[in-house]
């Protein structure tokens, strides 16, 4: 009995038996292949477009001999920390053969990545539904929206990525799924990723090579590729990975514990999360705190105050932390730099973290935090508020 391949013929062996044919199927396809290229082509001339985003510097005492800078991701295109990662999820699954032309782009988001990935998709001619929970802030949901991307709410944070997934069935679309792939479809190692922006940046400063990166963790990307650069080009730089109110990323840190989960979600958008999220590596990180969410609000205000930029709720956590950190500086009389990350602009939460309505309704009293920044940027000193 012989097995025939496409072309039905069976081969003799020199032994006289009958073997197999080569069984060759050919999926090649001309038109997606001249889409895929475009749609690749018009993705990596968007980076190329771009010119990098600044590294601002926090003002302090001179005679600290300390600089804090915050790299300003809010000039984005889409104005936010989440412009380079849609970007690199978009060429990941492009290059997967997992987006398709027509099929739509599926994605769970708190907001911000989910306006980034709309312009992306809307700039390659794929539709795009973002998964949010139903408090994710007004002037996000327009975002989406006007760059052509639809907004499909959950009550329950942690049903956003069942839900993308039965969505992504349903559609036969693709779900791209951050919170998994977000480690992976950076370039750590370089390639204008944001680490080495950071340390080119710093080239010519007084204190070119950080003590400290301070980067909170939505996903866990944007911490794993500073952390994993950091370590690839030998920086003896530390990274801090602050963590906002409910979020488990504390607690599985500290424990060790990969299935550590939170009951609710994070008041402060585009960070904190109710589970362990597989793109966060708690190994490559060398520190976090777990910072309330008034200390978050406290220090986005003081942010006003000090370069009159309004910046979201994770700015204020990382920046919280980097203070935090640059006055363990101060004590022991030890001089370098630190860098945090501005994540992108305050005029989204403007009914949130600037409105003191929105403060009262949470229970949020920023009065105690916002006097341990003054404190500090006065003496030196952190006295914050014991619980």
């Amino acid at each position: 009995m012989s097995t025939t391949g496409t072309t039905g013929t069976p081969v003799s062996n020199t032994a006289g038996s009958t073997a197999a044919t080569t069984v060759d199927i050919d999926r090649s396809d001309a038109d997606y292949r001249a889409w895929l290229k475009e749609a690749v082509r018009k993705v990596q001339a968007d980076a190329n477009r771009s010119a990098d985003t600044h590294l601002l510097r926090f003002p302090l005492p001179e005679a600290w001999g300390i600089d804090l800078y915050l790299k300003d991701e809010s000039t984005h295109p889409t104005g936010s920390l989440k412009h380079r990662l849609a970007r690199s999820l978009f060429l990941y699954a492009l290059c997967n053969g997992w987006i398709r032309p027509g099929r739509p782009v599926i994605e769970a988001s708190s907001g911000s990545t989910a306006v980034s990935e709309a312009y992306f998709a809307k700039l390659i001619g794929v539709p795009f539904i973002a998964v949010m929970p139903r408090t994710t802030s007004a002037e996000k949901c327009r975002l989406i929206e006007f760059h052509g991307g639809e907004c499909h709410f959950v009550d329950d944070p942690m049903k956003m990525y069942e839900e993308s997934a039965d969505l992504a069935a349903r559609t036969g679309g693709h779900y791209m799924d951050q919170f998994t792939y977000a480690e992976r479809a950076t370039d750590w190692r370089g390639n204008n990723n944001i680490a080495e922006s950071m340390y080119q940046q710093l080239r010519l400063e007084r204190y070119p090579e950080p003590a400290w990166i301070v980067a909170t963790a939505g996903t866990g990307g944007t911490s794993a590729t500073i952390a994993r650069y950091v370590h690839y080009m030998q920086h003896d730089t530390r990274v801090c990975v602050p963590d906002p109110e409910n979020s488990c990323f504390f607690d599985g840190w500290t424990h060790h514990d990969p299935h550590a989960s939170s009951d609710c979600g994070s008041r402060i958008e585009g960070i904190g999360r109710p589970r362990m999220e597989p793109s966060f590596v708690p190994g490559a990180i060398d520190r976090m705190m777990k910072v309330p969410d008034a200390a978050s609000v406290a220090a986005c205000r003081a942010l006003e105050q000090a370069i009159g930029r309004k910046a979201g709720g994770s700015t204020g956590t990382g920046l919280w932390s980097a203070l935090k950190i640059v006055s363990e500086m101060v004590a022991e009389g030890r001089k370098g730099s630190v860098v945090t990350l501005l994540c992108d602009p305050g005029d989204r939460y403007l009914d949130k973290y600037y409105s003191d309505e929105w403060l009262a309704a949470q229970g949020l009293d920023i009065a105690p935090y916002a006097k341990t920044l003054q404190t500090l940027l006065e003496t030196g000193e952190w006295r914050e508020l014991q619980a």
